[in-house]
């Protein structure tokens, strides 16, 4: 049995996409997993399972919403030790910042650098990112509503293809400690 962490990404966000979290349980319950906790209301479920992969169980989850909620949600599905090994990887130095400083953007697939040819990295100083293993590190001192590297980062060119989600530092630790 291996415990996974299900990202959503924009749900119950300015009112758009509700998906109350007890009844996200309940989805999860009812679909086999077991162990299943929430974290926040902003779309990271935590739960064990003994069958499928990190994409099947994404794409199944995708599918479940769905068809119970009545709208699409794009969903990473991630183990502990992916978890854990984008944590340990962070470029930045995390225990010296605050945590509204530093977030992790996570992807469905790899991100190849030529994403970020057009994206001059001087022009965002003192922001910075940094790429990882389909996941993205950005440091933004002044956090993340007030980031224009952020909006940069966010661009479709960028992002063309591919599912991102991002949490804050204190969630990216927080989902190692809840698949642990």
């Amino acid at each position: 049995m291996t415990t996974y962490a299900a990202l959503l990404r924009g749900i119950n966000v300015g009112g758009r996409k509700k998906l109350p979290m007890a009844e996200l349980r309940g989805l999860l319950t009812g679909l086999g997993y077991e162990s299943v906790q929430t974290y926040l209301q902003s779309g990271q479920a935590v739960f064990a399972c003994g069958h499928g992969d990190a994409d099947s169980l994404a794409a199944e989850l995708t599918k479940a919403i769905e068809g119970r909620f009545g709208f699409s949600v794009d969903v990473l599905v991630r183990d502990h030790a992916y978890l854990k090994a984008v944590v340990e990887a962070c470029p930045f130095p995390a225990t010296e910042l605050e945590a509204r400083q530093l977030h992790v953007t996570y992807f469905s697939g790899p991100l190849a650098p030529e994403r970020f040819a057009d994206l001059d990295p001087a022009v965002h100083l003192p922001e910075e990112f940094r790429l990882g293993d389909r996941a993205l590190y950005l440091y933004a001192p002044d956090g993340l509503g007030r980031s224009k590297l952020a909006e940069a980062l966010s661009r479709p060119r960028i992002n063309k293809g591919l599912i991102a989600t991002t949490r804050n530092w204190n969630t990216a630790l927080k989902l190692v400690e809840l698949t642990g």
